[in-house]
């Protein structure tokens, strides 16, 4: 791999990079939004949200409800943007 192909390509990963921060600074500000924070500074999350968190960690992604799997994609259909411009601006047709 050349020297331009490797800044290239970790061109692609600082920008996919910030949109995986951007969806992880938002799911945090969900979990952060369902718990109590303590005087410590800590958070109590509900039971009930961290049971149903732990199903979903334990289960392959085939598994899961289509609820569940439709949310999987439309985070994953953040990425795109970035996808098809990288690969448009190579020539290949997107």
């Amino acid at each position: 791999m050349t020297n331009a192909h490797r800044n290239d390509l970790a061109s692609l990963i600082e920008e996919l990079a910030a949109v995986e921060h951007e969806r992880w600074a938002h799911w945090q500000t969900f979990v952060h939004s369902k718990g109590e924070r303590l005087p410590d500074g800590s958070l109590v999350l509900p039971a009930d949200l961290v049971q149903r968190w732990e199903r979903q960690i334990a289960m392959a992604y085939d598994d899961l409800p289509e609820q569940e799997r439709q949310s999987d994609r439309e985070q994953v259909e953040k990425y795109f943007p970035i996808i098809r411009r990288w690969l448009a601006s190579r020539g290949y047709s997107v």
